[in-house]
């Protein structure tokens, strides 16, 4: 028995998501900043956002369009489109990072444009392709370095579910499969899962499945135009609409303390097997290592 529960304590510990805090906390990145957007971005105060915390109009921004796939990049200039929607909203120093080969992603001569860079954005498409092109190469490595020396990665849709630990929608075949054939995200916010066009598209009960399988994480959902900036282990919310909170209750108001909704004035745990969450809108802030509204 002694033996089986070590190797299920080894199984545990190397087969996990992304970058997991080891104490089993949710938590941000400890320098630098994210801008997670949940798809179809057009609200300028979120590409306004990220360039202030770039450094800039004129900050080395990196584009990483990898999600996409190669008809809609090349035969339907999506590149093109993705460049110019950045340089539209201001951007004046951007380099478009792209590849399919894990070899090409170890190569410094693909990779520098991100030592020079203050801020980093993954278009959407499908998150498993940043993993197959990217996870745990020095391109990868280089994205860490940069929210070390306080730059900013931001992404939408696929570029937003890929920057929790947990993968949501990371199936090869199809993007309604919760837990896929790719599971570990790149891991910027730890002991996480992230969903994306959750109420335009009717998804906010889908994450329960992963909930169910991995309790341990804090599951966030964004609707389009709506995104999380995160400093730290706090976030606040930006954008158009509502950003969902999966934390295991449905409330959290403390009297002096986290006046958001004035109805229940206490914490109230979910019931067990009940599918609960709470909206958060624009202005409102988390802190995602202890799981609770703050003002």
């Amino acid at each position: 028995m002694k033996l089986q529960l070590f190797f299920l304590i080894l199984i545990i510990t190397y087969s996990g998501y992304g970058q997991n805090d080891q104490n089993g906390r949710t938590t941000g990145p400890e320098k630098g900043s994210l801008v997670i957007v949940g798809g179809n971005l057009s609200d300028s105060s979120i590409y306004a956002k990220f360039m202030e915390l770039a450094g800039g109009s004129d900050a080395p921004v990196v584009i990483i369009p990898t999600a996409g796939d190669d008809e809609f990049l090349f035969k339907h200039h999506g590149l093109e489109e993705i460049e110019k929607r950045f340089a539209d909203h201001g951007f004046r120093n951007l380099t478009i990072l792209h590849t399919r080969n894990r070899e090409e992603a170890n190569k410094k001569e693909f990779y520098e444009p991100l030592e020079k860079a203050t801020g980093i954005w993954f278009s959407g498409g499908r998150q498993w392709r940043l993993v197959d092109a990217y996870q745990h190469t020095k391109t990868y490595d280089l994205f860490f370095k940069v929210l070390e020396k306080g730059g900013v990665i931001g992404g939408s849709s696929a570029g937003a579910s890929i920057q929790a630990s947990f993968l949501v929608r990371g199936d090869t075949k199809t993007n309604v499969v919760m837990m896929g054939d790719h599971q570990e995200g790149f891991g910027f916010i730890t002991q996480c899962a992230i969903d994306q066009h959750l109420l335009a598209l009717n998804r906010q009960f889908d994450i329960y499945e992963i909930l169910e399988a991995h309790p341990g994480l804090l599951g966030i959902g964004l609707d389009e135009n709506t995104a999380i900036v995160v400093h730290g282990n706090e976030f606040e919310v930006i954008g158009e609409s509502y950003v969902a909170i999966y934390d295991g209750t449905f409330c959290h108001f403390i009297r002096d303390k986290n006046d958001w909704s004035v109805e229940r004035p206490e914490i109230i745990k979910n019931p067990e097997g009940s599918e609960r969450f709470y909206l958060l809108g624009a202005g409102r802030r988390y802190n995602l290592t202890e799981r609770k509204v703050i003002e």
